[in-house]
C-alpha cells in the first residue's frame, strides 16, 4: 500500500518534527503544569484526536477548501487565537490553593484538559495546510490508494506524537505537582501558564498563511 522506502524517511522525518518543541508541545507543558501528570496527558491526548480529524480531513481533500474560502482559513485563525486568551485569561485569575486543586486530574477535570487540547489544535488552520503540504510529500501514486496511503502516514505521526507529548506532559506534571505545593510558586506557574497560552494567541493572530 506504501512504498516502504519512503515509509522509512517518513518516520525519520515524522521523528524529527515530534522532538521539536512546537505549540502543541508548549501547550501541553503549559496544561501539565498547571493541572497535573493526568491533566498533561490528556490534553496530549486531546491534540492527538484532533490531528486524527486533521488527517481525515487531508485524506478527503476538504483541507483544500481553505484554497477555495481563505476566508474559512482567517475565521478558524481567529477563533484559535480567541480560545487560547479565554484560558490565558483563566490561568491569570486562577486562585486557588493547591490542595483543592489535587483534583483537577480527576472527572471533569481531565475531561477539560482533554477538550482544550482538542480544541486549540481543531482552531488551528496552519495544522491543516501543513497536513496538505508535509504528508503527500511521502505518497506514490502509482501504488494507487492515495487517500488510504495518506490516512497510514498521518496515523502514524498521530501515534508517534501522542507517545512523545504524553511523555512530555506527563513529565511537566509532575515537576508541576512538586512545585505547587508552594502557594507562591502555585500562582507564579498560573501566571506562567497564561503568558503561555497569550504568547501562542499572539503568534497565531499575528502570522497569516
Amino acid at each position: 500500500m506504501v512504498d516502504m522506502s519512503l515509509y522509512a524517511a517518513f518516520l525519520v522525518a515524522a521523528f524529527a518534527l515530534c522532538v521539536t518543541p512546537g505549540p502543541d508541545m508548549m501547550f501541553i507543558v503549559a496544561m501539565g503544569g498547571r493541572g497535573g501528570p493526568a491533566a498533561g496527558v490528556m490534553a496530549a491526548f486531546g491534540v492527538a484526536c484532533a490531528m486524527l480529524v486533521h488527517t481525515v480531513a487531508a485524506a478527503a481533500g476538504l483541507s483544500a477548501l481553505f484554497n477555495t474560502l481563505p476566508t474559512l482559513y482567517h475565521v478558524l485563525r481567529w477563533a484559535g487565537a480567541a480560545y487560547l486568551l479565554h484560558l490565558a485569561v483563566k490561568a491569570f485569575r486562577d486562585r486557588s490553593v493547591p490542595d483543592e486543586g489535587a483534583g483537577v486530574a480527576g472527572g471533569a477535570g481531565m475531561r477539560r484538559a482533554f477538550w482544550q487540547g482538542a480544541v486549540t489544535n481543531l482552531l488551528n488552520p496552519k495544522v491543516i495546510l501543513f497536513n496538505v503540504a508535509f504528508l503527500p510529500q511521502f505518497v506514490d501514486p502509482s501504488l494507487g490508494h492515495v487517500p488510504g496511503q495518506l490516512l497510514l502516514l498521518g496515523m502514524t505521526l498521530v501515534v508517534m506524537g501522542f507517545l512523545w507529548d504524553g511523555s512530555v506532559g506527563l513529565l511537566s506534571g509532575r515537576l508541576g505537582s512538586a512545585l505547587r505545593r508552594s502557594a507562591r510558586v502555585n500562582r507564579w506557574m498560573n501566571i506562567a501558564s497564561g503568558t503561555v497560552f497569550t504568547g501562542l494567541a499572539v503568534r497565531l493572530a499575528a502570522s497569516p498563511k
